[in-house]
């Protein structure tokens, strides 16, 4: 099984299941990508932040070695950190996450957050985190304007097929669309039940903008990082809406918490190291959740982020 496509702004199509790649550990992270893209995955989702792009490259070359896929058949997606965000490391760096992957270009290559820091050489530290040797946050004076254009000499030269930005707000992206060259073609944001961002969501699907959700799972995702709003907030896999609605549909929670979002055109990256999972993760497009239980859903909003720098004690209070 494969998952069905979207059509970017770009032209490209991008699966709207995928396989994301945070907090997979290094040491068995090329065979989970291996597993994935056995299993039928075709978009891996990465960032230099994750710091196992090496591990994703070997993962990757060794599934097209067995004949498994082709390049052509893969949407790698990876992420500019913060302290790229001057005009002249945005290529370099994306050189080196290339370089690192295996690979001769993104298929996506997106602003992993909208916060400029200063710049770090990955000689001394990479990845290189938020905060430098002495713990302290530095911000550099680059412009949202200026990184974009340097993700756009990424088009340019083939490095990248299409770029686009994470982390962003709407008003965020009507200033970037104000100088964009080439308009972004996807907007990776939080998205679960607690955290539905509506309207957001619906301007950038407006602008040609297809949202990808990250941590659709809630909380779940954030309880191993000990963030007690995380641990004393109830698990969607337990919540009566979610448990009615795998009854009725005879799917897991989590395939319906995934299926809520790609019922509304909103690509998912859920990941797995369990065989069965894999599979049900990508089985969420060939049937549909009923207007009664969208309605349900649209009922559980808490506006509750976890994705928050300031969540990690860190005093950059971007979602304000």
């Amino acid at each position: 099984m494969t998952s069905p496509t979207t059509k970017l702004n770009s032209g490209y199509e991008m699966p709207l299941v995928g396989f994301g790649l945070w907090k997979v550990n290094n040491d068995t992270c090329a065979d989970q990508v291996y597993s994935a893209i056995k299993a039928g995955y075709r978009l891996l989702d990465g960032a230099c932040d994750y710091g196992n792009e090496k591990e994703v490259g070997q993962g990757i070359a060794r599934a097209i070695k067995d004949g498994l896929v082709k390049r052509e058949e893969l949407f790698v997606v990876s992420k500019l950190w913060n302290t790229f965000h001057d005009s002249d490391k945005v290529e370099p760096i994306a050189r080196k996450q290339l370089q690192d992957l295996g690979l001769d270009y993104f298929d996506l290559f997106l602003i992993h957050f909208p916060v400029a820091l200063k710049y770090v050489d990955p000689a001394e530290r990479y990845p290189p985190g938020w905060t430098g040797p002495d713990g302290k946050l530095e911000f550099s004076k680059a412009t949202i304007q200026e990184t974009w254009q340097a993700m756009e000499s990424l088009v340019d030269k083939k490095l990248a097929r299409s770029i686009g930005i994470s982390n962003f707000s709407a008003q965020l992206i009507m200033d970037l669309l104000r100088h964009a060259r080439i308009r972004p073609a996807t907007l990776q944001i939080e998205h679960h039940p607690y955290l539905q961002q509506q309207e957001l969501v619906k301007y950038a699907q407006n602008e040609g903008i297809v949202i990808t959700a990250y941590s659709s799972f809630g909380p779940l995702s954030f309880i191993e990082l000990n963030m007690s709003s995380a641990e004393n907030t109830p698990a969607l896999f337990d919540h009566d809406v979610v448990k009615s609605a795998a009854t009725k549909h005879g799917k897991t929670p989590a395939q319906i918490l995934l299926r809520w979002a790609t019922q509304r055109n909103i690509a998912v990256i859920p990941k797995s190291n369990n065989p069965d999972r894999l599979s049900q993760n990508l089985d969420v497009t060939g049937w549909s959740l009923d207007q009664s239980e969208l309605d349900a859903f649209n009922g559980l909003d808490l506006n509750l982020r976890f994705n928050n720098p300031v969540n990690y004690g860190l005093y950059i209070p971007m979602f304000a």
